[in-house]
């Protein structure tokens, strides 16, 4: 692909301008003992340096018992100065970064040891369980468990905006949050694991309320630097509305987010792959995300997400209907994906998935994380 294409023009993103359009997802790749940012980690990034905007992999707010025992997080300053060391490696080499702000709500575990050592319950919008989940790292491989109501909502608010603050000393150029995929802002959106009956349940205003909070504190931090993910389409994690619920709810939501000044919105679309059945009968709601949502946004820059080709990015963002992509997959095996691109190579290497995860000795960890070879070049 010519370095002439739509996806080789920079970009003005908040206060920062991308050399490319060409960003890469937020991709959980479990390799952070104890929550600590490791060399490895480093590594994994600056390979991927050329990425447009490199955004974090998911990064917990407050310790949680995830499905992901060695998540990174960004509550103490251990997790601070770690996580400094890599963005100003990224920055050395001409790169930019934000983190992905992340709580997982109803989806973490109370028997993994991270959230035993915290020491308070599995907190999310409702007790109600989702359906699913696998904990690999505890005995019997558990499920998900019926969550605590969080009594007041605006603690998590709290936990949220001082991992921006912690963010901003990391020296993250911004801050992305995971509205996604069925964790806490996505939980409290739904009305499917949202039945609280106070100021932060029943509407949509209400449901919408939660992560309009975190994003507000997250301006508060980080001025036109902050970023939105969503899934609409939900499935994963057991969450998803009828459509019409759903497109009123995102409708507003979006809309709402989108007067706070953001810097870019990713729109997440369906995925078969992440569409789980429970009854025989898939889980998400099954719609057009870049029609439907797309004229919701008139101020952020949109960002297309899931199975986006830089084919298909391209005629995306030569036509208008997105600013930019972001991919996921494919970053995690092609570390020069972006060299690849502007000079017409395959995005060939094989994934090694029985080492997408890591739960194993440190002297492995680079096995199937930075280990993908580049292509030749002339």
């Amino acid at each position: 692909m010519s370095s002439t294409s739509s996806l080789f023009q920079p970009i003005k993103v908040g206060s920062i301008t991308l050399p490319n359009r060409i960003t890469m997802s937020a991709l959980t790749r479990n390799r952070a003992p104890g929550t600590i940012p490791s060399d490895i980690m480093k590594e994994y990034y600056l390979q991927r340096k050329d990425a447009g905007l490199i955004v974090t992999e998911g990064t917990l707010v407050v310790r949680q018992g995830t499905e992901w025992p060695y998540a990174p997080g960004l509550w103490n300053q251990e997790q601070v100065v770690a996580w400094k060391d890599i963005t100003d490696a990224i920055h050395i080499a001409g790169g930019h970064i934000y983190a992905q702000l992340w709580h997982v709500g109803r989806v973490a575990h109370p028997d993994a040891p991270e959230q035993k050592l915290a020491g308070t319950p599995v907190y999310a919008p409702s007790a109600i369980s989702a359906r699913g989940g696998k904990f690999r790292h505890l005995p019997g491989v558990p499920g998900y468990v019926t969550p605590t109501a969080v009594p007041d909502p605006r603690v998590i608010v709290e936990q949220f905006r001082v991992a921006a603050q912690n963010a901003k000393e990391a020296g993250f150029d911004g801050v992305e949050l995971h509205g996604a995929n069925g964790y806490v802002v996505n939980q409290f959106l739904d009305s499917t694991s949202n039945n609280r009956t106070d100021d932060w349940g029943g509407s949509i205003e209400n449901r919408a309320r939660f992560g309009l909070e975190v994003l507000k504190v997250f301006v508060e931090v980080f001025g036109p630097d902050v970023a939105l993910k969503v899934s609409p389409a939900g499935g994963y994690n057991d969450v998803g509305m009828p459509l019409e619920e759903n497109v009123a709810t995102y409708k507003y939501f979006l809309e709402e987010a989108d007067k706070l000044g953001l810097s870019y919105i990713t729109l997440v679309r369906y995925s078969p792959a992440s569409d789980p059945k429970f009854d025989g009968v898939a889980r998400a709601t099954f719609h057009d995300i870049l029609e439907t949502y797309r004229p919701f946004i008139k101020n952020a820059k949109v960002f297309a997400n899931c199975g986006v080709t830089p084919e298909e990015g391209e005629a995306l963002v030569s036509s208008g209907k997105v600013d930019a992509i972001s991919i996921g997959f494919n970053f995690i095996t092609h570390p020069d994906l972006v060299k690849r691109v502007a000079n017409g190579k395959p995005l060939n290497n094989p994934p090694d998935i029985e080492h997408l995860q890591w739960g194993r000795s440190e002297k492995d960890a680079h096995i199937g994380y930075t280990d993908y070879p580049e292509a030749t070049y002339n």
